[in-house]
């Protein structure tokens, strides 16, 4: 999921947030974090489904799919 390096870095910096706070929402050390945001390591699907929600911002955005940053409706069951 290389592609999705610049988009995670982007959007916690919008927010003005550390690795260290996004590594706490995810509940995950800050050096793993910083691992994703280096392409170090990949970084799992729910995690940036996480990511995604905390964003409000969809999984195709976050890996540069698509420039529409906005959220899909959710289903209602």
């Amino acid at each position: 999921m290389s592609i999705a390096k610049a988009r995670l870095q982007d959007l916690r910096e919008e927010k003005k947030l550390t690795q260290k706070e996004i590594a706490a929402f995810l509940y995950c050390d800050q050096s793993l974090y910083s691992k994703y945001e280096r392409l170090e390591r990949d970084i799992p699907v729910y995690l940036l489904m996480r990511l995604a929600d905390y964003y409000e911002t969809n999984l195709d955005y976050m890996l540069k799919r698509t420039d529409i940053r906005k959220m899909y409706p959710r289903n209602k069951r």
